[in-house]
């Protein structure tokens, strides 16, 4: 073989390995997109709204075949109506959710089904007119996204289906803790942080209000990854001072 031959060899070599590098990275892509559209989504948290379920700092997947894939469920919002598959969301789902009022995706707790009345009164949840149970586990101190720290007494909370959860409240005399009775449309949620006093939610008409069932994302799952005092995740050297272990590869309903 000459030496012209040879370098035509040799370039034919470097561009089929080229080309199949980026065979490769697509396939890798579209497999990565189809997980987040049809399987799972990765989210991370931060603001404070969840605590202590879901801390500023957490990373999470929220399963997106549970309620199904509407408009919100795609990279890129589709203009259509209604949901395929999956099913409905239950009282007590940790639901992560496209809220239109601010362009942005949001995680709350599921408190009230299409036709609920939901009602604060003096710090205490009402659901139907019936006084939702709560139970004082002990007091802490909640950070929030500015630094701000409060002290909060932590309860545990049993909706009326049996769902129980863990709730923070700074008091029962917050800006939140008497409302008016709200009656959940039909199709549409009621939802709630479990950090009450410290939550923009559903009880804020005019910034969250009662959330279509179009506009649900996912059903929040398990915690795979968690930093305190949100730091940045990829800050390798800092991870022996601010991992959280303790809070990795656990299913949020715990």
């Amino acid at each position: 073989m000459n030496q012209a031959a040879t370098k035509v060899e040799k370039k034919k070599t470097v561009r089929s390995e080229l080309v199949d590098t980026i065979v490769v990275i697509a396939e890798a892509l579209i497999i990565a997109v189809l997980f987040r559209t049809f399987l799972f989504q990765p989210f991370s948290i931060p603001t404070g709204s969840m605590q202590s379920t879901l801390m500023i700092g957490d990373y999470f997947v929220a399963s997106k075949f549970s309620y199904g894939y509407g408009k919100y469920s795609f990279v890129v919002p589709l203009p259509v109506n209604g949901r395929l598959f999956g099913s409905l969301p239950q009282q007590g789902d940790v639901v992560v959710f496209h809220n239109e009022a601010s362009n942005e995706d949001y995680i709350k707790r599921l408190i009230g089904l299409p036709g609920d009345k939901v009602q604060m009164k003096e710090g205490r949840l009402y659901l139907n007119g019936t006084l939702v149970e709560r139970e004082k586990i002990g007091e802490t101190i909640d950070r929030d996204s500015q630094n701000r720290d409060a002290p909060v007494t932590v309860y545990k909370e049993t909706l009326p289906n049996g769902v129980t959860h863990t709730i923070q409240e700074v008091s029962d005399d917050q800006p939140l803790d008497n409302t008016a009775e709200y009656v959940v449309p039909e199709g549409h949620y009621f939802m709630m942080g479990d950090n009450r006093d410290r939550s923009q939610d559903s009880r804020v008409l005019s910034a969250v209000g009662y959330v279509p069932l179009d506009n649900l994302i996912g059903k929040a799952e398990a915690r795979f990854f968690s930093v305190k005092d949100n730091r940045a995740p990829w800050a390798v050297w800092e991870w022996p001072e601010t991992l959280r272990l303790d809070r990795m590869f656990q299913s949020i309903y715990q």
